[in-house]
């Protein structure tokens, strides 16, 4: 069902409840009140018959008829009757001689019982009232139709009705045209998201001048929208750099069995060729092991084999694994009061992606330390595990902090001459940490070396 016309239904069934109540209540309260005062008009005939007929010696029954039938009320057919204490009717008044009307000992005694009672029959309103003082006691019953009252209860029932039935329709036309006006901002917004694709990102949607929920959904969207181009031109880039990685060792090993085949080698220059080959081979090889790892930390953990790790079983393993990198590489493993418990050093997720994680951190922070040597110090915070990887080498320029975790990105400069790499590694670090519901962060001081903190939950809190 279309918003807005689920819009107009809801608006209307509120109205036409609103409005079922106002008429219910107008109309009850007009019968209620009716009501009330014909029984009063009836009790007040009723009591002054009951009067007239205490003073016979001064009323006789015909003047009490001749007086009942100048009483002027509104009631119609009017009929006033008179019972002694033993249901014998001893008085009667009609405004029609020829009617009948009888009323039942049970009504007679219930009048005595609770001093008077209302009832109708033979479509009148009558009331029983029990009139006793020093002289006498009887039952009068006074009754009538009330033809101009009921007259009037009924048009003022057909005139609610017919207003009900005319303000519900202009309500559902009103809130029609209402609920389109209030989606139309959202229609605008389906047709400009609906308009952009890859080739206009770079489009926005209007937020509009009014600071209301239409303007934050705009502005939501305009986010998403920067984060997608940004996911975009990160993709280009990407593929941009890794093709370029892939394509100078590929055309370094054409060019080199280009030549070599030109004209008859020495076995030592064919070693020397094969040689360089291999190297190149071996760059491509090690690039694409990084791709395929960053392809795994840039997705989801549901695809991962996830169990409990302990973290200092793998900051003990980091120095002989990058010893076997490069031998010229050291690491000082430093440990912050560990506590006793297991538990606290458990974390929830991937042993490998984590080791590469940190190897990564500490073979890029002895790359660039002029001695090759950097410290991890292991401790434990609150329901987290820190790991503090620091050198004390060149540094990173403030300027260009926020994009070391980018894929590709190299610090530039004279100090970073000949280090080589892909400009992978601290991309892969900051995707598998963040894999993990971790965090990474990075203090550095140029020409005097950098501090990377790694803080991962313990399990249970991640």
């Amino acid at each position: 069902m279309p918003v807005r016309l689920r819009i107009t239904l809801l608006f209307s069934l509120l109205v036409f409840v609103i409005f079922s109540l106002v008429c219910l209540g107008i109309y009850y309260f007009s019968f209620r009140s009716r009501q009330q005062t014909i029984q009063q008009r009836l009790i007040n005939r009723a009591i002054t018959t009951a009067r007239l007929l205490s003073q016979q010696e001064i009323f006789d029954l015909e003047r009490i008829r001749q007086i009942d039938s100048f009483t002027t009320i509104t009631l119609k057919n009017k009929i006033v009757q008179a019972y002694d204490y033993q249901n014998a009717r001893f008085y009667s008044y009609k405004d029609n001689a020829s009617e009948e009307f009888n009323v039942s000992t049970e009504i007679l005694n219930d009048a005595r019982y609770s001093g008077s009672i209302f009832f109708v029959q033979n479509g009148k309103e009558a009331i029983a009232y029990h009139y006793a003082d020093n002289n006498s006691r009887m039952v009068v019953v006074s009754a009538g139709e009330d033809v101009d009252g009921l007259s009037s209860l009924s048009k003022l029932k057909n005139n609610l009705l017919l207003s009900f039935l005319t303000g519900n329709l202009i309500v559902l036309a009103a809130g029609y045209v209402f609920a389109g006006r209030l989606i139309r901002p959202v229609q605008k917004i389906t047709h400009d998201v609906a308009d952009i694709s890859a080739h206009n990102l770079v489009r926005r949607l209007q937020t509009g001048k009014t600071k209301d929920e239409w303007h934050q959904l705009a502005e939501t969207l305009n986010e998403l929208l920067n984060r997608l181009q940004e996911s975009f031109d990160m993709q280009r880039r990407f593929i941009s750099n890794a093709s370029h990685e892939l394509s100078t060792p590929l055309t370094s090993i054409s060019s080199q069995l280009e030549i070599a085949l030109q004209r008859e080698r020495t076995a030592e220059e064919y070693r020397k060729v094969i040689q360089s080959t291999y190297q190149d081979v071996k760059h491509m090889s090690n690039l694409t092991l990084t791709l395929l790892d960053f392809a795994k930390a840039s997705g989801n953990p549901g695809g991962l084999e996830l169990s409990m790790v302990r973290v200092d079983e793998i900051v003990l393993e980091l120095p002989a694994q990058i010893v076997r990198m490069n031998p010229a590489y050291s690491a000082t493993l430093l440990f912050d009061d560990l506590p006793e418990e297991e538990e606290a050093l458990l974390v929830y997720g991937n042993r490998p992606l984590l080791e590469t994680a940190l190897k990564n951190i500490l073979v890029n922070a002895c790359k660039y330390t002029p001695g090759h040597q950097a410290s991890v110090r292991l401790k434990t915070g609150q329901q987290q595990v820190i790991i503090e990887i620091e050198d004390k080498g060149i540094g990173i320029p403030q300027e260009k902090m926020a994009n070391i975790f980018q894929p590709f990105y190299r610090v530039e400069g004279s100090n970073t001459a000949g280090t080589g790499g892909f400009g992978l590694g601290l991309s892969l670090s900051y995707r598998i940490i963040k894999l993990h519901n971790g965090t990474i962060q990075v203090r550095s001081t140029e020409n005097e070396g950098s501090t990377f903190r790694v803080e991962l939950p313990v399990a249970g809190n991640s």
